[in-house]
């Protein structure tokens, strides 16, 4: 099974890691995330799989991030899934899934292990 990149073309850690993927000889499913926002659930999934708290996913570096308030620590998974799913510039990225298992791609040598 190849793999799926949620990817950002203007993104270099999103760049070189789809190079990385690629230079193995795999034909990832590339997810263009921001055209092509990830449902709530696909979220929460990514979250578990990469054994981290959804929290983890977001860019908090990103203006949006205050302007929505995203630094409330009691907003639930559910709400903060539903935002990033309406607000995709705020995932984290890139995220790769091979043999069910999600990895970040930062650095992209960090995706390695579920190739």
């Amino acid at each position: 099974m190849d793999p799926v990149i949620w990817h950002n073309p203007r993104c270099s850690k999103s760049r070189d890691t789809l190079a990385l993927i690629e230079a193995r000889g795999l034909r990832p499913r590339i997810v263009l995330y921001l055209d092509t926002p990830p449902r709530p659930a696909e979220i929460k999934l990514a979250a578990t799989l990469l054994g981290v708290p959804l929290r983890d996913l977001i860019r908090s570096k990103e203006k949006a991030y205050l302007e929505l308030g995203l630094d409330d620590p009691t907003l639930s998974d559910d709400h903060l899934a539903a935002l990033l799913s309406e607000h995709p510039q705020l995932i984290e990225r890139p995220v790769v899934f091979s043999h069910g298992k999600a990895r970040l791609g930062r650095p992209p040598e960090a995706i390695l292990d579920i190739l």
